[in-house]
């Protein structure tokens, strides 16, 4: 596939947009992941949640972050006009869009990257469940995504949009929250636990915490609850 177009996110991270060569219409599904591998290195294969989603059609979206032999290839060096060897997608880190449900979503750095696929879905299609992301980050510099999911909370009244940041100076001006996301946090966000599904991705210490929370502080069956872990 084309590399279509690099955006930078962050100084670490961009967003690479595939486009689908001609005649080329997938079916897929909004939280599955696609594999990456350049022409010159095919022994060297990477996989990456989708950043865009389903109905997104005629391009992939993966927003990758400064990291491994592969990451910092994409971050410092693809440029549109490149082209990429894709995988078709894959993976069950799928949105629970059932009538009645509602998905908690917990992230910690790029791993907020599915969610934005999956809030994209929701928006687009005026679905009416509630979706909640609890995003970790350490400073307000490394927010993912910022203006756009505040934009997609003011379009839709079912998501909400809130970040947590673990390393902020003292007297850094931020008046939203400080410290890593907590059971009680976690708690809060709860209205209807039956059909509450809960959603952890990120760092491997972020997603065991979370599933120490649901799965045991809460008792929730492991059925309610699906994690992606980036080591």
């Amino acid at each position: 596939m084309l590399v279509e177009s690099v955006t930078p996110e962050l100084p670490d991270t961009k967003t690479l947009k595939l486009k689908w060569p001609d005649g080329h219409n997938p079916e897929f599904q909004t939280g599955q992941f696609i594999t990456l591998y350049w022409p010159d290195a095919p022994e060297y294969k990477r996989a990456y949640s989708l950043s865009s989603c389903a109905l997104d059609r005629g391009f992939y979206e993966v927003t990758i972050k400064r990291e491994g032999k592969m990451g910092t290839r994409i971050v410092d060096w693809a440029k549109p006009g490149q082209t990429m060897f894709v995988l078709p997608p894959a993976g069950k880190f799928l949105p629970a869009f059932e009538p009645g449900k509602q998905l908690i979503c917990i992230a910690g750095g790029s791993g907020v990257t599915p969610f934005r696929a999956f809030v994209r879905d929701a928006t687009k299609r005026e679905l009416e469940n509630k979706i909640t992301v609890l995003y970790s980050v350490r400073t307000t510099n490394d927010i993912i995504f910022n203006a756009e999911f505040h934009d997609l909370a003011a379009e839709n009244p079912n998501f909400n949009f809130y970040v947590t940041c673990t390393r902020l100076h003292p007297e850094d001006k931020w008046t939203g929250r400080r410290g890593r996301i907590d059971a009680a946090w976690v708690k809060e966000q709860i209205h209807d636990l039956p059909n509450t599904v809960f959603y952890a991705c990120g760092p491997n210490p972020l997603v065991e915490f979370a599933e120490q929370v649901v799965l045991h502080d809460l008792g929730v069956p492991k059925t309610q609850m699906k994690t992606e872990k980036w080591g």
